[in-house]
């Protein structure tokens, strides 16, 4: 199947998407922070740059954008054109969210992965309200 843009026009839109400071991930921020919770972002000195960095409660969240990491939700799908390359970088993308996660749980953190999906205006006030909980919660 041939791409319906140009390999310009496609180098130019894969280049305008952002890694920091995402839609979910400025929504998740902010509800936390009206809550009274504070928070360190993207600290290059833990495995995998968490999003959000809660030292007080020995915590990190990832929010996951459903396509990078090939989320089985109906927003985790696979481009039709380069389907090998796609399914090899979700493959990847996959096994080194698995060991960073793996990575931080064995140093002590909580874990807590927040998907893209999750945060869709339905599901929203629930999600975010048990991430909350989840990282106030004495263990």
């Amino acid at each position: 199947m041939v791409d319906k843009i140009s390999k310009e026009a496609r180098s130019r839109n894969m280049s305008l998407i952002q890694s920091k400071n995402t839609k979910p991930e400025l929504l998740v921020r902010k509800y936390l922070f009206n809550r009274g919770l504070r928070f360190r972002l993207h600290d290059k000195r833990l495995p995998g740059k968490p999003d959000l960095i809660f030292p007080k409660y020995k915590t990190v969240v990832f929010v996951n954008g459903c396509f990078w990491h090939h989320h089985s939700c109906r927003y985790g799908t696979t481009p039709k054109t380069n389907t090998d390359f796609w399914l090899n970088k979700f493959q990847k993308n996959k096994d080194r969210d698995k060991q960073n996660y793996k990575d931080l749980t064995s140093s002590g953190w909580n874990v807590i992965v927040v998907w893209e999906c999750e945060l869709k205006i339905d599901t929203r006030e629930i999600i975010l309200k048990s991430l909350y909980e989840n990282i106030t919660t004495d263990r």
